[in-house]
């Protein structure tokens, strides 16, 4: 609907003239659009707020009109107004017309502003992407830690032989999900706009609070993928990874569950498949019915039989549990590009399947130390 029209129709279904058909349309469309029927509420309150202050200016001009009159017939007497006094009483005769089509354009343009800015409003994506900014209050006690940790460290020194010490990493701006694809070569899969948040250091930290260094090998934002390789010298190999990656899209209604870091330790949550795309019918993006947080940006999407589904990359900010995962072709697609680059031809995607059959309780045990929390500054 153009915007001009959309002022249009409000104006007209708040005067009554729509058709019953008319109205039952443009009814359903405030139900549909809860920012578009708060505009016309305000609307309302603005046309009734403004025939009040009409009635009033009303009464007083015919009230000063009267007076006049009477003075005029000779009915009452009023001293002649000289000067100054005069040109007052000539402005407070005219002035109530003025100060009328200057509040009707005031509120007329308020309310188109309004309108405007609601209809442009609606036509932005409503998702939000679930890294989560780590906040000033855990950063300040993070430097306490470090203070903490330093000033022990210089007492023990005094007595205590120096062993070698390993490089602290500075404080987190953000924290994400990611989880191995390759347990030889140590690769993670997450998502492009977690990577783009580490301005200086990526690091990345297992379920036992252990972190390591790592670098971006791969960063594709058009399917918002990204595979990062641990380089820590001090990282221990993994066993073999217990679940396998699916080469064909999820199926609608597939039960799925997810492990991700939307707080300091990992988290588990379970769904469903509830639509084969994502919003405004990507195709890259599959839909579920789970419930989501900043920090789940990476997470893996298992399904019972341990095959990896998707990657969590964002929620519909308007509509509660409906989140949107990167389709697992699109992972193979990514690991094909990073063999083509020189230092990365050795990826590749190992598994194990081991989860198929086992309790839920037992796949979380078994994939837990496969997802890694993602970090930077």
């Amino acid at each position: 609907m153009e915007d001009t029209l959309l002022i249009d129709a409000a104006e007209r279904y708040v005067k009554g003239e729509m058709t019953p058909e008319e109205r039952t349309y443009f009814e359903e469309i405030r139900k549909n659009n809860p920012e578009l029927d708060q505009s016309v509420v305000e609307h309302i309150f603005f046309l009734n707020q403004l025939e009040k202050f009409g009635d009033t200016r009303n009464f007083k001009h015919n009230l000063n009109e009267v007076v006049s009159k009477l003075t005029d017939e000779g009915f009452i007497s009023k001293a002649p107004l000289k000067g100054k006094a005069r040109l007052v009483y000539m402005w407070n005769r005219s002035k109530r017309t003025i100060a009328v089509a200057a509040s009707i354009a005031g509120i007329v343009s308020l309310v188109s502003i309004l309108v405007f800015s609601t209809y442009n409003k609606s036509k932005e994506p409503n998702t939000q992407l679930l890294v989560q900014k780590v906040n000033e209050t855990y950063a300040k006690q993070q430097q306490i830690e470090h203070k903490i940790d330093k000033l022990d460290a210089e007492s023990k020194k005094k007595t205590e032989p120096v062993a070698p010490e390993k490089p602290k990493f500075e404080d987190a701006r953000f924290r994400a999900t990611g989880f191995l694809i390759d347990n030889v070569n140590n690769f993670i899969v997450t998502n492009a706009h977690v990577v783009k948040e580490a301005k200086h250091q990526l690091i990345v930290e297992n379920s036992k609070g252990e972190q390591f260094l790592a670098e971006a090998a791969y960063v594709n934002s058009a399917n918002d993928l990204a595979i990062i390789k641990i380089v820590d010298k001090e990282f221990k190999k993994l066993n073999p990874i217990p679940y396998t990656i699916r080469k064909t899209n999820a199926k609608l209604g597939e039960q799925i569950f997810m492990l991700g870091f939307p707080k300091q330790e990992i988290v588990y949550g379970e769904g469903y498949i509830s639509a084969k795309n994502g919003f405004d019918m990507d195709t890259i993006y599959c839909q579920l019915s789970v419930s989501a947080n900043e920090g789940n940006s990476g997470s893996p999407v298992i399904n019972k039989n341990g095959e990896l589904l998707g990657i969590i990359t964002s929620r519909e900010t308007n509509t509660e549990g409906v989140v949107f995962a990167i389709k697992s072709p699109n992972i193979y697609n990514a690991v094909e590009e990073v063999k083509k680059m020189k230092n990365y031809e050795a990826i590749k995607i190992t598994a194990a399947p081991a989860l198929k059959g086992a309790d839920r309780v037992t796949q979380i045990e078994k994939v837990q130390d496969y997802v890694f929390m993602i970090k930077g500054n």
